[in-house]
């Protein structure tokens, strides 16, 4: 019975997906689809949890908040109903909790009536998620689930020889996917475990990362991962304009916290010791070695006139030790399965759509706190064709020769043409070792992530790893977007947080003082209307886009790069909605240091305009070299063809369902097509910022979009390169 309601929903979701395809086929930005994914007959997910008598301790619990209400209402939920079993175990957790900041967690009795309101508020909303997940859905490689706690659940695949899934590796699913007519249910055998503590709170409690814990204390960068959320009092939404311009003028979910959140990769102990390091003063002598002689290729000090330390002042930011932790922190929290966009994650962590990496590898950069850094997270192209434990493979800085260029029209370049000069340090992922409850460890803050080598920013890194075409999305060097669940949060997920409304957009308030929702945001106008369109089928790199509308005048900080001379790209699609604008760049959000880049940019102007001078490849026999020289005479380049599946790569992935013939016209035709404007070259120090600005020049037009959806810095000397061309990927 199972099997069939699997087979069912499976089918269901497929159809709706492939609806949602085709009649966004000929739509340059459409909107995303709002329509349930599917529903059935019969009881509601309250009438269900309240006649299975194993159940009543749950219903308990949401009766106490409130919640039961929810879930007997239309709408879309997941159900995540630990047995009366799990609730009492989890009871005498509380009660006998000895490190406790409060006696037995607050708990008036050790019953289930001693349970605070809080904390009933806490479990009833950590189980239950708007839109609808089943088995099918968080298998595999797993996902992550936003709750309605704000905080999500990370899944696993099979951990038996029953196939069945875990929530946080420890909580099982032990009766799966009972459909009911507002969502699907799911019976736990245990309460889905969550941390209160910090990332270093819970790492103090995992012996087998002690080197690098002690290490982290000493340089003080402990400190730096405490803090939960933006200590802003962000306004109620009805006192500032969160309305859309489409769905007849609808309210917008926005957001009223932000929170903050951090990753670590650390090596555990027995890694450190095969390379040599088993204690603290080992872990210094490392350092010492590895970036003693740093300036020779990490050029943030110098030019701000600090010298590297190998001293014993492990606070100095540029100590040797203080570089090597500061390496492994990120500002932005994520599970595993979001550290890249990747195949196979489902609907909000993953690539159901066309859009993003048919054909190609997926990859991201990320700021750490080393000063003017970013390392690179990468699911190599090969790995996402079976379910094995190497598919989902992810190495930070992996290096190959040649990578962005090509030496094959239309492809990645030929048989042999890349081959691997550092594999690059592997992030252990849960697939790996599903009995390990330490792997991809979520605390309050943040995720801890064990990785299998040793991560130093060394001279390979800006001289190899980025030395490529980078490619930053606007989602992801915003880690606001992230740290908050938005990053790969669809339609279905923001409607429910919208209470039912339009799951369409994100709005988000902006102040007088020109400061955002982002830190790395300012706005120059109250006007501004910004906005976040979610994840959907549409023309965006990782299927989402961040992008506004009004009198708007905004600036927005670009990522930390390596010292050199680049070309700079944005990514737009020539839409009719859209507006026309003046971009500027400069070293400070103060205007008065921003230069002018180009003309202004009408991107109102069809695709196949000649002053663009687009063509369709497939029709030319050259296919189309000649035609994109001439673009690039202009200050144009084609879009993505990852965008596109295409015939001769028809064993790519499981998301790439269909006629691959006729979907290889999203490419090609000019229904749903992107462009890249080159905006010119610039020199950029590491130690500098870039702030990007973008500026309305139709000042009587406050309905027409602007959208900033990725940026590529590409090396002049990859652009002008003799021998091999840049791919189209």
């Amino acid at each position: 019975m199972i099997t069939k309601i699997r087979k069912t929903v499976k089918w269901l979701l497929c159809a709706a997906l492939f609806t949602i395809h085709y009649s966004l086929f000929i739509s340059c930005n459409p909107e995303p689809d709002e329509s349930d994914l599917f529903t059935a007959t019969g009881e509601t997910a309250s009438d269900y949890m309240m006649r299975k008598s194993e159940l009543s301790s749950f219903v308990y619990i949401l009766n106490r908040v409130g919640l039961d209400r929810n879930l007997s209402a239309y709408g879309q939920y997941t159900c995540f109903a630990p047995t009366n079993e799990a609730v009492s175990k989890y009871l005498d957790d509380l009660w006998n909790d000895s490190e406790a900041l409060l006696p037995h967690n607050g708990m008036t009795e050790h019953s289930l009536e001693g349970l605070t309101d809080s904390l009933c508020n806490d479990i009833a909303k950590y189980h239950l998620t708007n839109g609808v997940y089943t088995t099918i859905d968080m298998g595999g490689g797993g996902m992550s689930v936003n709750t309605m706690l704000g905080r999500p659940i990370n899944t696993s695949g099979a951990v038996d020889s029953l196939g069945r899934v875990t929530l946080n590796m420890e909580s099982v699913i032990v009766e799966p996917d009972s459909v009911v007519t507002n969502g699907v249910v799911h019976v736990l055998n245990k309460v889905v475990p969550r941390s209160n503590r910090t990332l270093v709170e819970d790492m103090e409690r995992m012996e087998e990362y002690s080197i690098f814990v002690q290490a982290l204390k000493l340089t003080g960068l402990a400190d730096s991962l405490v803090k939960t959320k933006k200590d802003v009092e962000y306004p109620d939404p009805d006192t500032y304009d969160h309305q859309d311009t489409d769905n007849a003028k609808s309210s917008l979910f926005a957001p009223t916290e932000c929170k903050i959140m951090y990753t670590i990769f650390a090596e555990p102990n027995d890694v450190m010791a095969k390379n040599g390091i088993n204690n603290l003063d080992d872990l210094i002598a490392y350092a010492n070695r590895v970036y003693g002689g740093a300036d020779a290729w990490y050029d943030y000090p110098g030019e701000k006139g600090f010298s590297i330390s190998t001293g014993d002042d492990y606070t100095n930011r540029f100590n040797a030790l203080n570089m090597f932790v500061a390496y492994h922190l990120l500002y932005a929290g994520m599970p595993e399965n979001q550290l890249v966009y990747e195949w196979g994650n489902g609907k909000d962590g993953g690539n159901d759509y066309w859009n993003y990496v048919n054909g190609c590898a997926p990859y991201d950069y990320y700021e750490t706190m080393l000063p003017g850094t970013i390392l690179k997270i990468w699911q190599p192209y090969g790995n996402i064709k079976s379910s094995s434990a190497h598919t989902k493979a992810l190495f930070i800085n992996r290096y190959v020769a040649f990578n962005t260029l090509t030496d094959e029209l239309g492809t990645m370049g030929s048989s042999g043409m890349h081959p691997v000069l550092r594999q690059g340090v592997r992030i252990t992922r849960t697939i790996d070792d599903p009995a390990d409850t330490n792997l991809n460890k979520a605390s309050i803050n943040g995720y801890i992530h064990k990785i299998q080598d040793m991560l130093v920013y060394d001279e390979m890194v800006p001289k190899g790893v980025l030395h490529e075409r980078m490619r930053f999305d606007t989602t992801t060097f915003l880690v606001e977007f992230i740290n908050n669940g938005f990053r790969m949060a669809n339609a279905s997920t923001v409607k429910g947080w919208n209470g039912g409304g339009s799951g369409a957009r994100i709005a988000f308030p902006q102040f007088e003082n020109g400061k955002t929702y982002f830190d790395n945001v300012v706005s120059y106008s109250m006007e501004n209307r910004l906005r976040y369109n979610v994840v959907g089928a549409y023309n965006a790199w990782q299927g989402n886009t961040f992008q506004g509308w009004g009198n708007y005048d905004l600036a927005v900080k670009m990522p930390p790069l390596p010292t050199n001379t680049y070309e700079f790209r944005i990514f737009y699609t020539p839409m009719s909605h859209g507006g026309m604008m003046q971009f500027y760049m400069g070293n400070s959000s103060k205007q008065g240091s921003m230069m002018a880049l180009d003309i202004p940019l009408d991107v109102r102007v069809p695709i196949t305009d000649p002053r663009i001078g687009w063509t369709q490849y497939n029709l030319e026999d050259d296919m189309g070299a000649a035609t994109d020289a001439a673009m690039r005479n202009r200050g144009y380049m084609r879009g993505l063809y990852s965008y596109a599946d295409h015939a001769e790569r028809s064993d790519v992935g499981s998301g790439n369902t269909g006629d691959n013939a006729e979907r290889n016209q999203r490419y090609t035709s000019t229904g749903n097509n992107s462009l890249r404007k080159i905006m010119g070259r610039m020199t950029i120090r590491q130690s500098e910022e870039r702030w990007f600005r973008i500026k309305n020049v139709i000042s009587d037009e406050s309905d027409l979009k602007w959208q900033l959806d990725y940026v590529e810095f590409v090396p002049v000397d990859v652009v002008d390169n003799d021998t091999y061309s840049e791919d189209w990927y």
